[in-house]
């Protein structure tokens, strides 16, 4: 374990916005990676073709979801019949998007990606055919022993945003994308707004066997734990490209509502592969696992390992993998969203900073997250130039040391169920911020842990990769180890 990173991924990446670009170090925001990183022989498909006429203006959307449960708040009881109508609402896109790639035109269908995450030198974070980029670096075996993981896997993801919400990409951006407008304003999506996020995974069903007939997509890619075991420590190591398959495992829409989700103004749902349905519809095939339209604040006692969460909804008819690695008091969290961590935590009468007197427990693949308190936590300091709380609850105390605590964790947490540890579970809407004095992102990850470090990187001075080396857990990609014929 090693502290360094949670202070890389949410400390040294940040800049003031609108600070003066070096023209020298100046890349290109809307380069599609495919540009010049040409896949290898084997394919000979389309692809990624980054989607960025942000749209100016923006009309009110139809919205059949809040139809679906009569404009009455989401519930426990009404939740299946909300899911299920937003996934319908987008299928026919989706379907083309997964099934028929080399008939997907994104610009033409009204969805679209953020900037930055690719480059014209080939360095960038996506992919040249998909464009997608590494969700979480490594799962270990050990958060899927029920279903049969052999080997790890790294999972990669691939984000839209549809046409309501990519004018808030308009505001943010521009049509140059090279000084970012981050205020409280511009970041605020559009009621309707849909955000997609599609997640494969480097495991097949020889690997794992809930894969079986899983769609499957071709990527050109550096990162892969299943067929590469992270290398050693060596200053001359270089990652190698390899044209790989991937499978696809899950799929988030989340949905701006405040009329169902009044008190965040957002709906989470989440759906996973099922290899139990015989279609050759993979839409069909991706089942609802469930929906989250708040952080549950009052289930607050780490003791009560299953609470009755009144803001949350588990599909019981979803295949049995999922559930696997549900959040914290078996919140929504699916199998790509990395909920479960190793961490270590002071705990006590000594829990609380300086910690010099502090005892440490540590617990492997501790439940610490679900998809809206790891969203929450999208925000902006513009004056401090940094985004300062990381995306599961972890302290920032720079007396705790890796060289002083368990070497095997990923980082130091607050002790489960303290107010520490709580501000990752309230309730707040998309304009109100984690900390005081930030910008409230409305729930966009991408654009505060992705995006806006990698502006920073690229048109900065004195650049700092940071946040960009680290997966969406805060956890370091692991790049593919050269095979010996690469040497």
């Amino acid at each position: 374990m090693q502290l360094s990173r949670l202070f890389l991924a949410t400390v040294c990446t940040c800049v003031a916005l609108g600070a003066a670009a070096d023209p020298v170090q100046v890349k290109y925001p809307f380069a599609n990676s495919s540009n010049v990183l040409k896949p290898s022989a084997g394919y000979t498909g389309p692809t990624f073709v980054l989607s960025h006429d942000y749209p100016a203006s923006v009309s009110q959307p139809q919205m059949p979801w809040r139809a679906a449960i009569q404009n009455q708040p989401i519930s426990v009881a009404n939740a299946s019949a909300y899911a299920e109508a937003l996934k319908a609402a987008i299928g026919d896109d989706m379907r083309v998007l997964l099934q028929d790639y080399k008939s997907w035109d994104a610009a033409r269908r009204g969805w679209y990606n953020e900037p930055w995450l690719g480059s014209k030198e080939g360095d960038g974070t996506r992919e040249p055919i998909h464009g997608m980029y590494v969700g979480s670096g490594e799962l270990v075996t050990s958060l899927f022993t029920k279903s049969g993981l052999t080997k790890p896997f790294t999972t990669y993801v691939l984000t839209y945003y549809d046409r309501t919400a990519a004018n808030t990409l308009q505001k943010i951006w521009g049509s140059s994308a090279m000084q970012p407008v981050v205020t409280k304003e511009s970041t605020q999506y559009a009621e309707g707004s849909i955000i997609v996020k599609a997640a494969f995974t480097t495991a097949n069903a020889t690997i794992w066997p809930v894969m079986k007939g899983a769609l499957s997509w071709p990527l050109y890619i550096t990162t892969n734990v299943t067929d590469y075991p992270p290398p050693p420590t060596d200053p001359n190591f270089s990652p190698l490209r390899k044209l790989t398959n991937t499978y696809l495992m899950q799929f988030d829409i989340i949905v701006k509502d405040s009329v169902s989700a009044p008190k965040t103004g957002w709906v989470f749902t989440t759906l996973v592969y099922d290899s139990r349905i015989a279609s050759p519809d993979i839409w069909k095939k991706m089942v609802v696992m469930g929906a989250q339209w708040g952080n549950d604040p009052q289930a607050n006692d780490p003791s009560v390992t299953n609470p009755v969460l009144l803001e949350n909804w588990l599909n019981p008819k979803a295949p049995a993998y999922a559930s696997e690695t549900l959040g914290w008091g078996e919140r929504l969290s699916g199998p790509n969203d990395g909920a479960m961590n190793d961490i270590v935590y002071p705990y006590g009468e000594t829990s609380k900073a300086p910690y010099s007197n502090a005892k440490f427990k540590y617990v492997k693949n501790a439940k610490n997250s679900s998809c809206m308190s790891c969203h929450s936590s999208a925000q902006w300091n513009v004056a401090g130039n940094t985004s300062p709380s990381f995306l599961l609850p972890a302290l920032g105390d720079p007396l705790l040391q890796a060289s002083t605590l368990n070497q095997t964790a990923d980082f130091v947490s607050p002790e489960p169920g303290s107010e520490l540890w709580l501000k990752w579970f309230q309730n707040r809407k998309g304009d109100e911020p984690m900390d005081a004095g930030s910008i409230a992102a409305d729930f966009d990850m991408v654009l505060t842990f992705k995006s806006l470090p990698a502006w920073h990187n690229a048109t900065q001075v004195n650049p700092n990769p940071g946040a960009l080396q680290f997966d969406l857990r805060g956890k370091r990609v692991v790049p593919l180890a050269k095979s010996p014929a690469a040497k």
